[in-house]
């Protein structure tokens, strides 16, 4: 799947979702369905495979798709800001509240607000959300005039939510709430048939952001695109292209372009090196901050979290 950039409506399937392998096929054809109707959706699978472009896909499949397509961060925002984006809140709700403000809910109209990372929402606010999504009503923060929406809610995470229930760190009731249509988004890993063409479309969209020929890729480089198992998915592949592309001084990609444990890849090698999770975390985290040369903001964005946490990431691997 590619990076999410701003769509149009009525934009053409294939700049959208690039569904070659016959998992990804599977998966639009659910979107399809789904989009139709109005249920509510969770969408699960790790990060960065994707799981906000499916939504922005079946918004834009859907008959509300001329309406508002609004997002929220769940794990990016601190809990106490959760509540005033989500609901707004009125004029002198709490200090520094000095005018009206309409929360994502009233934004999204009658579109699709998307919950990314729902599991990151703390106990409190969960029981909110799930009065909004039984009763499609909220009041915003400090008012007392009931609001209802006319939204869909679509929940994102990569995190495992029954495991969360069980530990009481997520709401039964809830989870059964979101789990009305739930679509899991398989690594790229597991879609291979996805990688070279995502790779390709990547290569002439960077290229032109980038304002350079388009490139060609040689053979070498994209066995090994087709072999390597991606830990960080469609995010670690734009990042890997995007590397080639400002590397590349004649008019092909070449494997001197690539990272080193890429470049070497062939099938199986990951379980020869046995490395653990953290270790390929360290790596790969090294590799970006290398790649936006010590630009914190830029690296966290690329991995998808927050620079909070790539700061601690840092300090827990002696990347400082």
């Amino acid at each position: 799947m590619q990076a999410a950039d701003k769509l149009a409506p009525g934009a053409s399937m294939a700049s959208l979702w690039l569904a070659v392998d016959p998992v990804s096929q599977r998966i639009l054809d659910m979107a399809r369905k789904v989009a139709a109707t109005s249920s509510t959706l969770l969408l699960r699978g790790e990060s960065g495979t994707g799981k906000d472009l499916l939504a922005q896909v079946i918004h834009y499949l859907s008959p509300a798709r001329e309406e508002p397509y609004v997002k929220i961060d769940c794990a990016s925002l601190p809990p106490e800001l959760v509540e005033s984006e989500l609901f707004g809140h009125e004029r002198g709700a709490f200090t520094g509240a000095a005018s009206q403000k309409r929360g994502r809910l009233e934004m999204a109209g009658a579109g699709t607000i998307v919950l990314d990372e729902v599991a990151a929402l703390t106990l409190p606010m969960q029981a909110k959300i799930l009065r909004v999504v039984e009763e499609k009503k909220f009041e915003r923060l400090g008012g007392n005039v009931t609001l209802k929406i006319e939204s869909r809610l679509i929940a994102l995470t990569h995190a495992d939510l029954e495991a969360a229930v069980r530990q009481r760190a997520f709401r039964e009731d809830l989870y059964y709430r979101l789990n009305v249509v739930p679509i899991e988004i398989p690594p790229l890993r597991q879609r291979r048939a996805d990688i070279l063409p995502l790779a390709l479309h990547l290569t002439e969209k960077l290229c032109g952001l980038h304002h350079r020929p388009l490139l060609q890729m040689s053979a070498p480089v994209r066995k090994a695109l087709e072999v390597y198992d991606f830990p960080g998915n469609g995010r670690e592949l734009r990042n890997i292209i995007e590397r080639a592309v400002l590397m590349a001084v004649g008019d092909e990609i070449l494997t001197t372009h690539l990272p080193a444990h890429l470049a070497e890849a062939r099938p199986g090698a990951g379980l020869d090196r046995l490395l653990s999770l953290e270790d390929m975390e360290q790596q790969y985290i090294s590799e970006v901050l290398d790649h936006t040369h010590g630009r914190k903001s830029r690296a966290a964005k690329i991995l998808g979290i927050s620079r909070k946490t790539l700061l601690e990431k840092r300090k827990r691997y002696g990347l400082d």
